[in-house]
C-alpha cells in the first residue's frame, strides 16, 4: 500500500470520526432544546437531523467550506508538494475530532468551528511558519465567535419577552397564540427560504439575487401563514376550562412551532458546521488529485461521509450534550425552546451566508441564556455555564497543539 492510499484511508476515517463527534456534540446541542422541552423525541430529532442537515450542507454550505479549507492558511506557502497539505489536513481532522470526543464524554457542548480552526492554525504554523496563517481571517472568525452568542442572546431574550407579554401572560393564552401563530409562521418560513434561495440553491441552479430571493421568500412566508390560519383557528374553537389549562394547551401549540424551528436549526447547522468535517477532507482529496490549489470541487462522497457520520453520532452518543443544553442551563418549555432555536438559527444562517464559520454551540447557548434572562437571572444555572465557558477557552489551544504535534510526527514519512 503506497503513501497516497494510506493518507486517503486515514483521512476518510478521520473525516468520518470528525463527523461522528460533530453529531454527538454540535448536532446534539442544536437538537437539545427540542428534546429537552419535549417537542421532539430522540427518534424525531434524529429524523429531523438526517433530512435537514443534508439539505443545509449541500444547498448552503459551500461558502463556509471554502473559508475553512483555504481562507485560514496560505496553502501556497507550503510549496508545491501536495502531500504536505494532505497530511496536515488529516492531522487537523484527527486533532479536532479527538477533542470533540473528550468534550462529549465530559458533557461539554464545545464549538466544532473552534476545534477545526484551532487545528488548522496549529498545522499552518508548524508547516509554514507564522506567515502561513492569515491572521486577519482568523481575527474576523474570532470576532464572530464573540458576536454570535451576543446576537443569539439578544434575539433569544427579545423573542421570549415578546411571546411572554403577547401570549403567555395574557388573559387567554390559547386565543393569543392562535392569533399570533400564523404571524410567527411567516418569519420562520421566510428566513429559511431566503437563506436557501439567495445564492444558496446553486446545485439546482435556482440561486437568485437578493432582491428576487427576498420577494420569493416573503411570498412563500405569506402563503404558509395563510395555510396556518385555519389550523390555529381549530385550537381556538376548543378553549379549556381555565387559564392554567389554556396555558398547557398553548405550550402544545408551541411544540408544533418548535418542530418547525428545529428543522430550521438543523438546516442552518448543516449549512455551517458540516463544512467543519468535509472542508479539510475535501482539501486532502483535492491536493492528492489536483495538486496544491486554492479551490477544489467537494466530491459527493465527501459530503456523504460528513452527513452519515453526523447522523450516526447524534443517534449513538448525543444524549449527554442534549441533557446539558435542554435541561441543565435553564428549564425549557416549548415556548422557551422555540425562542432559543429561532434566535440561534437566524444568527447561524446569516453568518453562513457571510462565510463566517460561527459556532452553533456559542449561538445556541447564548440564545438559551437570553431566554433564561427573560425569566430571571436566578433561572440560569451559573455553575453549568462556568464549565461550558472554561471548555470554550481550552478548545483552540488544545487542538492547535495536538494538530501541530501530529503533523510533526506525520511529516517524518513525507518524501
Amino acid at each position: 500500500m503506497d503513501l497516497t492510499t494510506i493518507i486517503l484511508t486515514i483521512a476518510s476515517l478521520g473525516g468520518l470520526y470528525m463527523a461522528w463527534t460533530i453529531g454527538a456534540n454540535d448536532v446534539a446541542n442544536a437538537m437539545g432544546t427540542s428534546v429537552g422541552s419535549g417537542a421532539l423525541t430522540l427518534r424525531g430529532a434524529i429524523i429531523v437531523a438526517a433530512i435537514f442537515e443534508f439539505g443545509g450542507a449541500m444547498l448552503v454550505g459551500g461558502s463556509v467550506t471554502d473559508t475553512i479549507r483555504s481562507g485560514i492558511v496560505d496553502i501556497q506557502s507550503f510549496g508545491s508538494d501536495p502531500m504536505i497539505v494532505a497530511v496536515g489536513m488529516t492531522c487537523c481532522l484527527l486533532a479536532a475530532a479527538f477533542w470533540l470526543n473528550i468534550a462529549t464524554y465530559a458533557g461539554w457542548p464545545v464549538s466544532t468551528s473552534h476545534s477545526i480552526v484551532g487545528a488548522v492554525v496549529g498545522f499552518g504554523v508548524t508547516a509554514g511558519g507564522l506567515g502561513a496563517v492569515d491572521w486577519g481571517t482568523v481575527g474576523s472568525i474570532a470576532a464572530s465567535w464573540v458576536i454570535s452568542p451576543l446576537m443569539g442572546g439578544v434575539m433569544g431574550y427579545a423573542v421570549f419577552i415578546f411571546l411572554k407579554r403577547a401570549i403567555l401572560t395574557s388573559d387567554d393564552p390559547l386565543a393569543a397564540v392562535c392569533r399570533w401563530g400564523p404571524i410567527l409562521v411567516f418569519p420562520i418560513v421566510s428566513i429559511l427560504a431566503l437563506s436557501a434561495m439567495f445564492k444558496g440553491l446553486k446545485p439546482l441552479r435556482l440561486d437568485l439575487p437578493f432582491g428576487p430571493a427576498l420577494i420569493a421568500a416573503a411570498a412563500l412566508g405569506i402563503a404558509s401563514s395563510l395555510v396556518a390560519v385555519p389550523v390555529f383557528r381549530r385550537f381556538a374553537k376548543r378553549p379549556a376550562a381555565d387559564k392554567e389549562a389554556n396555558l398547557v394547551r398553548t405550550e402544545k401549540v408551541f411544540m408544533v412551532l418548535q418542530v418547525m424551528t428545529a428543522c430550521f436549526v438543523a438546516f442552518a447547522h448543516g449549512s455551517n458546521d458540516v463544512a467543519n468535517a468535509v472542508g479539510p477532507l475535501a482539501a486532502v482529496f483535492g491536493a492528492i488529485q489536483h495538486g496544491v490549489t486554492e479551490t477544489v470541487q467537494v466530491p459527493y462522497r465527501v459530503l456523504l461521509i460528513g452527513g452519515v457520520g453526523i447522523v450516526v453520532g447524534l443517534a449513538t452518543y448525543g444524549y449527554k450534550i442534549m441533557a446539558t443544553i435542554g435541561k441543565k442551563i435553564t428549564e425549557l418549555t416549548p415556548s422557551r425552546g422555540f425562542s432559543a432555536e429561532f434566535a440561534a438559527a437566524t444568527t447561524i444562517v446569516v453568518a453562513s451566508k457571510l462565510g463566517l464559520p460561527v459556532s452553533t454551540t456559542h449561538t445556541l447557548v447564548g440564545a438559551v441564556i437570553g431566554v433564561g434572562f427573560g425569566r430571571s437571572i436566578g433561572a440560569i444555572n451559573t455553575q453549568v455555564l462556568r464549565g461550558i465557558f472554561a471548555s470554550w477557552f481550552i478548545t483552540v489551544p488544545f487542538t492547535a497543539l495536538l494538530a501541530a504535534s501530529l503533523y510533526s510526527i506525520g511529516s517524518i514519512w513525507l518524501p
